[in-house]
């Protein structure tokens, strides 16, 4: 049986109407953010801010090496905190799932409660709080570990929609030929809910990765934070940040394109496993 659309699991699909005022919704913003780029830019070449000078030191590869550096320490904490973030998405998917109560309501309020606190009031628990108590984490994990408790809320609901949308037989097939429900849900319907959510699951770990950002308030040299420090060195505080600015778009948007380049290849995945199991048509015999 073929799986729907990713973007069913989470909402309903937009009607006619719903998509006419997406349409126009989203070219007034398109154009309101082109017309303050403009407006951005006429003000910085008005204070000199465009002039060549000004962007020469960023053409020198100590410059982009110490940026690049920010970089890999941002990508470090991302792929921690969204493997933390993941792992304990699944555990709250597959409690929130279960029939037990004593397993559902316990992850049904870690993932309610979470969801409404700010992952910045956590980085402040974290960073503030947790010190009083004996507990003072090195600044990476004061960094990782508020960014994993509050994305294995959202990591959750992902996994929870993936797995509601696997066949119920799924499961009755596994425990049919004496699996167990957890072996069952791990080795059966685990699998095939990951896949099916994968593209959303891309899209929250672009979201964490922007998160951590965050790092600039624990001192954590990330790369919104070495971007600090390289403007209070060089004094170009705009062409500096435009630069980080720069380096969030590009990663950011790679991954959206390869959540997009997913949710494309599912979208055709259903129709080649039909075309796949579709009968041969039988061959007419000739008298």
């Amino acid at each position: 049986m073929s799986s729907p659309p990713t973007s069913r699991l989470l909402f309903d699909e937009p009607g006619p109407r719903a998509r006419r005022r997406i349409r126009i919704t989203t070219a007034g913003s398109v154009l309101a953010a082109a017309l303050l780029v403009l407006l951005a830019l006429r003000q910085f070449a008005e204070n000199g801010q465009l002039a060549a000078d000004r962007w020469e030191p960023f053409g020198t590869w100590p410059m982009w090496r110490y940026l690049l550096d920010g970089l890999l320490s941002t990508a470090k904490a991302a792929a921690v905190a969204i493997a933390i973030a993941m792992a304990g998405g699944i555990v709250l998917a597959l409690g929130r799932t279960s029939p037990s109560r004593w397993l559902r309501l316990p992850a049904a309020a870690y993932v309610e409660v979470v969801r409404t606190i700010p992952a910045l009031l956590l980085v402040y628990v974290v960073l503030f709080a947790l010190p009083r108590y004996g507990l003072n984490l090195p600044l990476f994990w004061k960094l990782v570990v508020p960014l994993a408790v509050s994305n294995a809320a959202a990591f959750a609901e992902i996994f929870r929609a993936g797995i509601r949308s696997v066949e119920r037989g799924q499961l009755e097939a596994g425990l049919a030929v004496g699996l167990t429900r957890g072996r069952a849900m791990r080795l059966i319907v685990l699998p095939q809910a990951a896949r099916r959510v994968l593209p959303s699951l891309v899209s929250q770990s672009a979201g964490l990765l922007k998160d951590t950002s965050l790092g600039f308030v624990v001192s954590y040299a990330e790369l919104l934070y070495s971007g600090k420090v390289l403007a209070n060195y060089n004094h170009l505080l705009i062409q500096t940040y435009l630069i980080v600015a720069l380096i969030y778009l590009v990663v950011n948007a790679t991954l959206s394109k390869i959540a997009r380049t997913l949710e494309a290849r599912q979208r055709t995945r259903p129709s080649r496993a039909v075309q796949d199991a579709a009968p041969a048509a039988p061959v007419a015999k000739t008298s």
